[in-house]
Parts: C-alpha cells; sequence; structure tokens
C-alpha cells in the first residue's frame, strides 16, 4: 500500500471513530433519562469503551465506503453521520456477539486484552452487557432514523442477521465444543452451513445491505424488477465463504509473524476448512491419527495433525480453492445488474462488491 492509501485509510477510520463518542454519549444519556444510578452509568460506559471501538473495524466502515459508492460522490456531514451510526451499529452487533461467544468459549484474551468476563468486577454480569450491546442497536437506528422511510427495514434486518448468527452459533457449539472431540460430526458440508450463518451474512451481506436500504432500495423488488438484494446475497455469501476459508487455512499455515497470531484451530477442535478437508482425503490410517490427535492441548499432537495435512495436500487445496472462489464470485459479480433506486440519486455498481474481493484475494494475514 502506498503512503497515499495508508494516509487517506488512517484518515476514513478517524473520521469513522470520531461518531463512535457521539453514539455512547446518545446511549449514556437515555440511561441518565432513565434515572439509572451513577454507578450503572459509569459501568454501561466502561463496558461499551472496552467491548465496542477497539477492533478492525471493517465491517462498520464497510457501510460508509457502499453508501459512498452508491451515491457515487462523497457524503455530505449529515449523510456521513447517519451511514457511520449504522456502521456502529454493526460493530455493536459484532461486539454482542464476542462478548456472548467469549463466555460460552471460556476464551482468555480478546483483541490482546482480556476477555470481558475475566474482568475484575465483571463476571458473568458480562451475559446482561451483551444483551445491553445488542439493545443499544435498536436505540440507535431508533435515534437516528425514526421517521425516515427506511426505518421499519433497518430494524427487521438487524433482527433477522442476529437470529441467523445465533443459529450458526448453535450450529457451531453442538459440532465442535472444544472440551469433546468427535470429527464425526465434521464435514465440510456442516463447515459451509456454519460459516454461512456465523460469518458471511453479518461479516458481509448486512453492511451492504444497511447500505443498499439507507439508499432507497426496497427490500422487496417492484414489479418486473430485478430483486437486488438476492443478487448482494448471491455474491457476497460465497465472498463471506472464501474469507472464512482464508481465516482458516491462515490458521493453520500462517506464522505469527505474518498473521500476527499464533494459530490455534488445531488445539481448540475448531471445525476449520483445513481439518474437513483432510477429512474428506485422508486414508483410514491417516484418519486414525486425526482422531486421536485432533483437538488436543498437545504440541506433539498439533505437529501430528499438521503433518497428515501436508501428506494429504491441504496447501495445494487451497491453492485450487482460491483460484476458483476469485473466478466464480468474479462471474457472480458481473452478472449483478447495476440499477438505480428508485430516487435515481444511487447506482448499485459492480464496485461495491469489486472492493471486498480485491481486498482479500491472495491475502497473507
Amino acid at each position: 500500500m502506498s503512503s497515499a492509501a495508508a494516509s487517506a485509510k488512517a484518515a476514513a477510520r478517524k473520521r469513522f471513530e470520531d461518531v463512535y463518542p457521539i453514539v455512547r454519549d446518545q446511549l449514556l444519556k437515555q440511561f441518565k433519562d432513565h434515572s439509572m444510578p451513577q454507578e450503572a452509568i459509569d459501568y454501561y460506559r466502561r463496558s461499551l469503551d472496552y467491548n465496542v471501538p477497539g477492533g478492525k473495524l471493517n465491517r462498520g466502515l464497510s457501510v460508509v465506503d457502499t453508501v459512498e459508492i452508491l451515491k457515487g460522490r462523497p457524503l455530505a456531514q449529515k449523510e456521513y453521520t447517519k451511514a457511520a451510526v449504522l456502521g456502529w451499529a454493526v460493530e455493536f452487533l459484532q461486539a454482542y456477539f464476542l462478548v456472548s461467544d467469549d463466555i460460552m468459549d471460556g476464551s482468555i484474551t480478546r483483541r490482546g486484552q482480556p476477555c470481558w468476563y475475566r474482568v475484575e468486577d465483571v463476571g458473568l454480569i458480562a451475559i446482561n452487557d451483551s444483551l445491553l450491546l445488542e439493545g443499544a442497536i435498536y436505540q440507535m437506528v431508533r435515534e437516528h432514523f425514526k421517521g425516515d422511510p427506511c426505518y421499519l427495514d433497518l430494524l427487521e434486518i438487524f433482527h433477522e442477521v442476529s437470529y441467523n448468527t445465533e443459529m450458526g452459533q448453535l450450529i457451531d457449539l453442538l459440532t465442535a465444543p472444544e472440551d469433546k472431540v468427535d470429527l464425526n460430526k465434521f464435514s465440510l458440508e456442516r463447515h459451509q452451513k456454519i460459516v454461512i450463518y456465523k460469518t458471511a451474512i453479518y461479516s458481509f451481506y448486512l453492511p451492504v445491505a444497511l447500505a443498499m436500504i439507507m439508499c432507497g432500495y426496497p427490500t422487496t423488488a417492484p414489479a418486473g424488477q430485478p430483486d437486488v438484494y438476492k443478487y448482494a446475497m448471491d455474491v457476497l455469501i460465497p465472498l463471506g465463504e472464501y474469507f472464512q476459508i482464508q481465516d482458516d487455512y491462515l490458521d493453520y499455515s500462517g506464522t505469527p509473524e505474518q498473521i500476527g497470531k499464533i494459530g490455534t484451530d488445531i488445539v481448540d477442535n475448531k471445525c476449520s476448512w483445513c481439518i474437513n478437508t483432510a477429512l474428506a482425503l485422508c486414508s483410514a490410517e491417516q484418519r486414525a491419527i486425526l482422531d486421536t490427535s485432533y483437538g488436543r492441548k498437545d504440541p506433539a499432537a498439533e505437529a501430528r495433525v499438521k503433518e497428515i495435512f501436508g501428506q494429504v495436500g491441504v496447501d495445494k487445496r487451497y491453492e485450487e480453492y482460491e483460484q476458483d472462489a476469485h473466478d466464480r464470485i468474479t462471474k457472480l459479480i458481473k452478472a449483478v445488474p447495476e440499477v438505480s433506486n428508485p430516487a435515481g440519486d444511487a447506482v448499485l455498481r459492480h464496485e461495491v462488491f469489486t472492493s471486498f474481493l480485491n481486498k482479500i484475494y491472495k491475502r497473507t494475514k
């Protein structure tokens, strides 16, 4: 990335981050309006600041970026703030999932710091905190969009996507509990279902759909018009699958210096693309080794699993998968009709989708 591009990216992030205090302070005001004690207000602020703004913010920024692409111009400040509020609503959704997920998984750290439930004086209050994070989404949307024609559609998509993601989480927890390894429950089909429902819908489809709703695209296609949301879903779900399979592969193959962390999918019994690909290719002898070694907190067992991955050709399969995914998604993008919204002030440009694909194709971290 050039220095100019890096500076532009940093400026875009800074502008987005500047909206967070506005949203947070509106939420705190609501607590005050309900005459909550100061102790609760201070705790809520601490929870919000700890759990919401510390990530990569890719999902939230994608809402703003997509609105700008659809409009084909820089956004006026009022437009920008509304788009950024929707972006932060996605980040609140992400925080809600992470806080609750860390409790269910018994995780230790998140984003380089202790998981929220492990922070002093928090504990299982974090369960309620996760619910407050979810509830904050609807407070934010009401504050900034009530009275807008798109208000109901925004509420409905957040409810629907939350429910989809929770279904995916259930399948994942039933398939791959960290303390009970049963590779008979694993399959590439099960992995795909988990990825679509747990990750792809809220991480890829939701930001674009929110931008389309804000820009006035009706969620029910008028008679004789293409269903632009279905076209978007048809592209963005495979994009989300591709992204997660990349993550799975990098967890196995990447070095800590490269990906910024130590891969733990093997020792944590994750239902990843790599183990499912190996299970589909391995011999009976190799399967026996995987059964006794996968999901064990033992470096020697992890090394045996990685050796099997190498023997069955996981690396080669990934290389083939990545090129096929790129070519397949490119064709899907070309099939999307570049239609205007009813007001004629936004166009569903292919750039909406190619911008995602270009960011992740051949990524190494």
